[in-house]
């Protein structure tokens, strides 16, 4: 039996500075830029913060303005990553094989487990140890496969405990949007809405023949995840590659339009490489610096893919917090979490 359990630190940023600073506790702390200077997103916003309104991505000034008597505080990406390594060494002991695929969120094949209730028992263990030995919480879905794992840590949050066991994988995913389904980004959901496709179940049962106009050979990998069949195994030994373009500009650009287009010829430049060396890609990430050299990177992970227009989108996507800010000096994007040929192999057995 395949039992696999997805691990998400809690509001991670901010709970590292909590813990550093306790007089933080019980207020509403958002981690990112100074509102006052103007500039910058949302990196990480507690929840308390949240409860405003306030969310990753999100201007800093428009946080201000939802709770301007939140602390706001700057991103200090060393001090979260120390933590995080930490943390990582604690979820690898519990597991079989381990994937690491954020600063903070693993998955972890836990078949050995044998059944649902060591599972819970074990993740109980681990959110144990976290809490005592890095004073943070986490969240922990489990499932019969990554798909539905990832799914019941967000339905866990915070600081809980889901698991969803195979008999149960109808009720809990045909209810969700199909945004929760791992590559379907915002424009595609719009594509699916206009064909009256709105759940996870309408997707389940939609004609696959509808769902080659709107994803191409896409397809078929969609519809099985929206009918929770996800066979990707826990790859702990996917060498770790990436492949990145950057563009400065001959003057800084505030259209963004241009910038749009820019970002959209690297990401071509990108894909070709990846294609002529024979590589999936699984995480895009888009960089920018703005005029006065302040930079900022958004990423997401997704399955691995080949697809261009997908790294098109998710390209777009990644990139819109940071336009109408101030004019952009420099844009980049970085794909990683290469699959190699042999990868591909594995993952070919399953769809």
């Amino acid at each position: 039996m395949r039992i696999i359990a997805h691990v998400d630190m809690d509001y991670f940023f901010a709970a590292v500075e909590e813990k550093l600073d306790p007089s933080l506790k019980g207020k509403p702390v958002v981690v990112g830029a100074d509102p006052k200077k103007g500039r910058g997103v949302v990196s990480t916003a507690n929840y308390e913060a949240r409860k405003y309104g306030i969310k990753s991505g999100m201007p800093i000034t428009r946080a201000y303005k939802l709770c301007p008597q939140a602390v706001f505080l700057p991103v200090r990406q060393e001090r979260y990553e120390e933590v995080s390594e930490r943390i990582m060494e604690i979820l690898k002991k519990y597991a079989d094989r381990f994937e690491q695929i954020s600063i903070d969120e693993a998955f972890l094949d836990i078949s050995s487990c044998g059944d649902w209730d060591r599972a819970r028992k074990l993740a109980e263990r681990i959110k144990e140890e976290i809490r005592r030995k890095e004073g943070l919480t986490c969240s922990i879905g489990i499932g019969p496969n990554k798909l539905i794992a990832k799914l019941a840590s967000e339905a866990a949050k915070p600081d809980g405990i889901k698991v969803v066991k195979p008999e149960d994988i109808r009720t809990f995913l045909e209810p969700l949007p199909v945004r929760k389904i791992w590559g379907i980004g915002p424009v595609t959901a719009r594509l699916l809405r206009e064909h009256g496709i709105r759940t996870v179940r309408e997707l389940a049962e939609a004609d696959l023949q509808k769902l080659a106009e709107i994803f191409g050979r896409r397809a078929w990998e969609i519809h099985q995840l929206a009918l929770g069949i996800d066979e990707s195994p826990v790859q702990e030994e996917w060498e770790v590659k990436s492949v990145s373009r950057e563009h400065t500009f001959e003057r800084d650009l505030e259209d963004e339009k241009r910038i749009m287009e820019k970002l959209e010829e690297l990401s071509e430049d990108a894909w070709k490489w990846l294609k002529e060396n024979g590589f999936l890609y699984r995480t895009v990430c888009v960089k920018v610096r703005y005029s006065d050299f302040e930079t900022h990177t958004h990423q997401k992970t997704d399955v691995p893919h080949s697809d261009l227009e997908f790294m098109k989108e998710r390209a777009r996507e990644l990139l819109k917090p940071f336009l109408g800010r101030k004019p952009i000096r420099l844009i980049g994007i970085r794909i990683s979490g290469l699959v190699g040929l042999e990868g591909q192999k594995r993952i070919k057995e399953y769809f």
